[in-house]
């Protein structure tokens, strides 16, 4: 990445999936990249989005090896939960298996915002991105179905965006992005990817998804894209 400049630090929360692995591998492959904190329920400092605890350690930890990070990437997330696939139709919503999707995919992203964006430097660029999905899209929604995970996307769209609306007082040139990945050859998308019209590797995607948060200017903060670069709509 250029737009960081030189000795830019990254964090990259959920760097044990598939498409966390791969950032963290383009990442310390980049001579701009200084410093890449690796973070997950497995690494150490252990983080568990679910836990505010957990955050609030995690960030406790990464203040001490940094007083400032240029770059968050969140590529936590879940489809499936405890065996159970997105719900066809209404009638198939179970009330326990929705709201942990919403621990994970919105309430998750929110902790990891009101924990780590102290970090962010103030004066200079910087970015927080988390993975959506094209099906948080309410506009883009024709086909049904997957009631909790579209939901819970939507939520963190939103999150998101409001993330950046106040932040952009305090943090002047902060990017916060929304990132629509694809589908992607990983753990999450695998009982899912073979209606896909294109499944991309991990690494692919991971490269993509960086370009684009490279171009991403100051005015389109708040704003949702996919790995292509494209502005889809909320």
């Amino acid at each position: 990445m250029d737009s960081l400049g030189s000795s830019y630090r990254a964090v990259v929360i959920g760097a044990t999936g598939g498409l966390g692995q791969a950032f963290v591998e383009h990442l310390r492959n980049d001579p701009n990249c200084g410093d890449v904190a690796a973070l997950s329920r497995n690494s150490e400092p252990p983080i568990d989005v679910i836990s505010e605890a957990s955050v609030a350690s995690a960030a406790a930890w990464l203040r001490e090896r940094s007083a400032e990070w240029d770059l968050m990437i969140d590529a936590t997330g879940v489809l499936t939960i405890e065996g159970h696939r997105p719900e066809k139709r209404l009638s198939e919503i179970d009330p326990a298996v929705m709201a942990r999707g919403f621990a994970v995919n919105a309430i998750g992203p929110a902790l990891l915002l009101k924990h780590l964006t102290p970090l962010l430097p103030r004066t200079r660029r910087c970015i927080f991105a988390s993975l959506s999905a094209r099906v948080g899209s309410i506009e883009d929604n024709r086909l049904g179905g997957w009631v909790s995970y579209r939901a819970s996307k939507a939520a963190l769209n939103q999150i998101l965006r409001t993330a950046a609306v106040e932040l952009r007082i305090s943090h002047r040139q902060l990017v916060v992005a929304s990132l629509q990945p694809g589908t992607v050859a990983t753990r999450l998308s695998a009982p899912y990817r073979s209606r896909a019209p294109e499944v991309l590797t991990p690494e692919y995607a991971a490269c993509r998804l960086l370009e684009v948060l490279d171009g991403l200017e100051r005015e389109q903060s708040g704003e949702f894209f996919d790995y292509e670069g494209q502005r889809l709509p909320f």
